[in-house]
């Protein structure tokens, strides 16, 4: 058995951080990754992200559970299984979400989690073009995040139409406050010829294996931890080739996996609810109920319209007109393949009482046959999207056994709680008013999806959205942080396990409660945050 100070487990969002730091701290690191190397060009092409994403070879192929808030659907819940894990696959949108939402984790009883102590890892992983405040921003680190150099006359107009509703114009979510309206931020590096992906695995991973102490091992499939006693000393995983082989740490395994697989690899490793463990079979090594508990996600929802007298991305993305855009893609001019999924943003609130906004809603200059994505419509067209951005509603995550091959069982709970559908039935009528506003009546013909056979009433609207919504990506919350007299978290402030020595989780699944945005920014800070406490505890030893 090969032995390394460190086993991580997942080369995602935060396993290819803690990979890196602890590399530059001298230690000897051994990763191991489920999918294979990100050699497909459509994972490096911003707009290849509508081909990754439903690329089996770099998923992984969950679904949920029949969920009875949307009339029982089951919903695919792609995650990355590949180096890079989903910020190999994901629109690459960059948002360290709002200040408030670590002071909330912080207030729970995790100390050292507050904005300010987190902020530092924000800027030092970042390397910010373009305007933002230095004091909220990083510009010497390994993620570049930019702006999108593609622009449309749309986009004058969704900022138009959203002034218009009293939502100000803001150059930068990412600095003091999330609120307003303007451009979104991507992980898209523009500063070396034609705009490509910056996901962990270019960024952090790479470098990691230049420095000769870091082993990336693509394929494996981590089937459980390995203990003596209740100390973890390393990880039992099957290749691909269906060989099973182990690894040992000599100080620490870290669960980067994600809010899915983390806490499946705990439960059939023995640890989790006692009743679950035994109901599938596996001998219970440390009982921890919170364990794949607390799922919760963003459901978001689409409408799209038709236009007229204004390009739009449906009809650069094919014939003739997408030759040119790859040919200005390779001479680094601006292209849509440059382009992320949802160039332009805005934060709002339900009610205008609220501190912070508790809305997210998105903007494409493109339609989508039945709003779903890559499938572009024949004629001009435009997208609006959106969702709640702090859900009140929580699921579960549950290994259906003790074999790594069967899927688990995932049930989100989309829509349980009364405030989720009001707000998302808020959404909906804030993305009709958007599409309907003076600014884009020059071009605006009608809505297409859902059209208007779907009435705005509460009931209506509440109908369309069961029907055709589905998940923003954001999984997280399954291997909670908080303080030991919380029985359900599952790890404490330093990400340590409880019940188990030598054993951390550093990934989204440790959040919480829910993060007002995406979750990529938030992982790789986990991932910075992380490195510190296992370089910091490794010399305290």
């Amino acid at each position: 058995m090969e032995t390394f100070d460190y086993v991580i487990v997942g080369a995602g969002s935060a396993g290819c951080v803690i990979a890196l730091r602890l590399a530059e701290a001298g230690h000897s690191v051994c990763v191991l990754e489920a999918g294979p190397a990100d050699r497909n060009i459509m994972i490096h092409v911003p707009a290849g992200f509508i081909h990754s994403v439903s690329n089996p070879r770099l998923t992984w192929g969950f679904h949920s559970a029949p969920v009875p808030g949307i009339g029982g659907r089951r919903v695919p819940l792609v995650q990355g299984k590949v180096l890079g894990g989903s910020s190999s696959i994901n629109g690459m949108v960059y948002n360290r979400c709002q200040p408030q939402d670590y002071d909330a984790w912080s207030a729970l009883g995790n100390p050292g989690w507050s904005f300010e102590d987190v902020l530092p890892y924000f800027q030092r992983s970042e390397r910010r073009l373009g305007n933002g405040d230095d004091a909220f921003r990083g510009r010497s680190g390994p993620i570049t995040v930019s702006n999108p150099n593609y622009h449309n006359p749309l986009y004058a107009s969704f900022i138009a139409a959203a002034e218009a509703q009293g939502i100000p114009f803001t150059d930068d979510y990412n600095g003091a406050s999330q609120d307003g309206v303007g451009d979104f931020q991507f992980t898209i590096d523009t500063t070396r010829g034609p705009g490509r992906r910056a996901s962990t695995a270019v960024a952090f991973l790479k470098p990691a294996m230049r420095t000769r102490r870091v082993t990336v091992r693509t394929d494996c499939v981590a089937e459980e931890v390995l203990f003596e006693g209740q100390r973890a000393t390393g990880v039992r995983y099957l290749h691909r080739d269906g060989q099973r082989q182990s690894v040992k740490a000599r100080l620490e395994v870290i669960l980067s996996a994600g809010a899915i697989n983390t806490p499946r690899l705990l439960q059939i490793s023995g640890i989790g609810d006692s009743a679950h463990l035994q109901a599938i079979g596996r001998e219970v090594r440390i009982h921890s109920p919170g364990v794949g508990a607390n799922l919760s996600d963003h459901y978001q929802v689409r409408l799209s319209a038709r236009l007229q007298g204004v390009s739009t991305l449906n009809e650069r993305a094919s014939g003739l007109p997408l030759i040119a855009e790859i040919f200005n893609w390779l001479r680094g001019r601006p292209s849509v393949l440059s382009l992320g999924p949802v160039p332009l943003r805005l934060f709002c609130r339900t009610d205008p009482a609220m501190a912070v906004p508790d809305l997210q809603m998105s903007f494409t200059p493109a339609s989508f046959k039945a709003g779903e994505t890559g499938k572009l419509d024949k004629y001009p067209g435009m997208t609006i999207g959106g969702y709640q951005q702090r859900p009140a509603s929580r699921g579960y995550v549950r290994a259906v056994s003790t074999q790594v091959q069967d899927a688990p069982e995932i049930q989100p709970n989309y829509l349980d709680a009364e405030s989720d559908r009001a707000a998302i039935v808020e959404v909906v009528r804030m993305a009709r008013r958007l599409m309907r506003s003076t600014a884009f009546t020059p071009h605006f013909v009608d809505e297409t999806f859902p059209g208007t056979s779907t009435g705005d009433s509460d009931t209506e609207i509440l109908d369309f959205v069961r029907r055709s919504g589905g998940t923003a990506f954001h999984h997280m919350g399954t291997a909670r942080m908080g303080p030991a007299k919380d029985p359900m978290s599952v790890v404490d402030c330093r990400l340590r396990v409880r019940g188990a020595s030598n054993l951390r989780v550093a990934d989204c699944s440790i959040i919480p409660i829910p993060l007002s945005g995406n979750t990529n920014a938030p992982a790789i800070m986990i991932g910075e945050k992380a490195a510190d406490l296992l370089i910091e505890d490794a010399r305290s030893s």
